[in-house]
């Protein structure tokens, strides 16, 4: 089902007798919001102006509006339809882009929109006419989570009946087959306990037009899983990650289960990262491969250049919580160096070499991680490759070995906190500013968020381990 106008959609509506209509939008930190109308409600000139109804008060969702200037629209994107395999009663899904009412411009602000500047702006440059985009998504599936934080107390527990930590508990009967600590990449049923759910959820991504191509177990113990998309282009993969976290969580709800795609919800396990996959095509052609290191161009080593350049205010955005940065640590296959290689899974950029045709030619930025913005981050992931592109920056020599193994005084490092990858961004930015895809509002709200109500509230907490370490002191 692909839908290429207003009246597309709205005869689809008549003819399969659709009776409500969900348009959906995103926040600035990456939650997904939304509000219902019965479909009789949507006209042909609500795709256009919106402004037949299909208002909200963009002060209360986070990162945008003040108070006083709080009125936004909702212009839904035809191309975005599906309906929703969930809803009791038959639903239709629009996507949305946000404008300001006041001047019926695109809302700065609006993560959509800015995914969309970035590939009209790569467009507009001549540099390319599409850019494709791969991630790889990972997930834990839990059984039961519990978490709670006050004046006098703070805990989390969660619980999986996969997980190692449960092999002496009574399940009456306990069968065993529980995967072991950083060994459960790829494990057959009984030990892999989710391959029906993961196979449903495939088949439901299938329905909305997620192009599917495998999905397995992961590495960590406790139910963590992937699902691997096909790539495609760029707004429409970060359209496609939306649905898919949806589809995930919507269907182990249903089962029981819960789903998170926090990077490290366990302790002296694998995290949940994001591999993303990169390549710049025009007029069908991969720019990407060539003749150079690991079948890459020069213009994909330039690519790789203006990420690692940028890496460091990069991942302020592709990896944006503070939790990320308990996964950016060695020894749990998470890239903790920034250098490049052809294979090699310990670098922060790692060149496929699974097919040598030009088709398949890209480079993986292994750094990024599920919790993101989609839209910010595949947005900023390009405009750095972009930036690498026209300035000719050179990514030096690659890196062979496994450089776990070798003297890493020598090798720059992924940020250690989120903290200090927000300090990165506001030192350098300026690549995000091309073209007006980010703004220099958007840059100050997303630091200034992240730091006063993440960051900084953290700082505040008395942490469980400290009572371990200090209590008797």
């Amino acid at each position: 089902m692909q839908f290429h106008s207003a009246k597309e959609v709205l005869d689809y509506i008549k003819k399969e007798n659709i009776k409500m209509v969900d348009l959906r939008f995103m926040d600035l930190p990456g939650l997904s919001q939304h509000f219902t109308i019965p479909s009789d409600k949507l006209s042909e000139d609500d795709f256009t102006d919106g402004h037949s109804g299909l208002g909200f008060d963009g002060s209360s969702i986070r990162g945008w509006q003040s108070i006083h200037e709080s009125d936004m629209l909702v212009k839904p994107d035809p191309k975005t339809a599906f309906v929703d395999p969930f809803m009791k009663e038959k639903t239709l899904v629009l996507f949305c882009n946000i404008s300001d009412p006041a001047s019926n411009k695109d809302y700065s602000k609006d993560p959509r929109i800015i995914a969309k500047k970035s590939e009209e702006f790569i467009k507009g440059k001549g540099i390319a006419d599409t850019i494709y985009i791969g991630p790889e998504a990972e997930f834990f599936i839990f059984d039961d989570i519990r978490f709670d934080q006050n004046e006098h107390s703070g805990y989390y527990h969660v619980d999986s009946v996969e997980g190692r930590w449960n092999s002496g508990r009574e399940e009456f009967p306990n069968q065993g087959y529980k995967p072991r600590y950083k060994e459960g990449y790829f494990p057959v049923p009984p030990s892999d306990k989710f391959h029906d759910m993961r196979t449903e959820m495939c088949l439901i991504m299938q329905e909305v037009g997620i192009d599917v191509e495998a999905q397995h177990h992961e590495v960590a113990t406790g139910g963590q899983a992937e699902i691997d998309m096909r790539f495609g282009p760029l707004l429409e993969m970060a359209d496609n990650l939306i649905k898919y976290k949806y589809i995930v969580k919507n269907v182990a709800y249903n089962h029981g289960k819960t789903v998170t795609f926090m990077p490290k919800p366990l302790f002296n396990d694998n995290g949940s990262g994001m591999h993303t996959h990169l390549s710049f095509w025009k007029n069908g052609k991969n720019l990407f491969a060539g003749k150079d290191y690991a079948g890459l161009s020069k213009t994909a080593l330039y690519a790789i250049g203006g990420v690692l350049k940028h890496a460091k205010s990069l991942l302020a955005l592709t990896n944006p919580t503070t939790n990320s940065y308990k996964r950016l640590v060695p020894g749990y296959e998470a890239p903790v160096y920034l250098a490049y290689s052809k294979r090699n899974r310990s670098a922060a950029i790692r060149i496929p070499t699974y097919h040598t045709s030009d088709k398949s030619r890209r480079f993986e930025f292994r750094c990024p991680d599920p919790s993101c913005n989609p839209y910010l981050a595949f947005a900023a992931l390009t405009m750095a490759a972009y930036d690498g592109i026209v300035n000719k920056i050179d990514p030096g020599n690659p890196l062979d070995k496994n450089i776990y193994e070798l003297d890493t005084a020598e090798f720059d490092k992924t940020p250690h906190t989120l903290e200090e990858a927000l300090e990165s961004l506001k030192k350098d930015h300026k690549y995000l500013l091309a073209g007006g895809v980010f703004t220099k509002d958007v840059i100050e709200t997303w630091i200034d968020y992240k730091l006063n109500e993440e960051c900084n509230q953290l700082k505040l907490r008395p942490h469980p381990w400290e009572f371990a370490m200090y209590y008797d002191i």
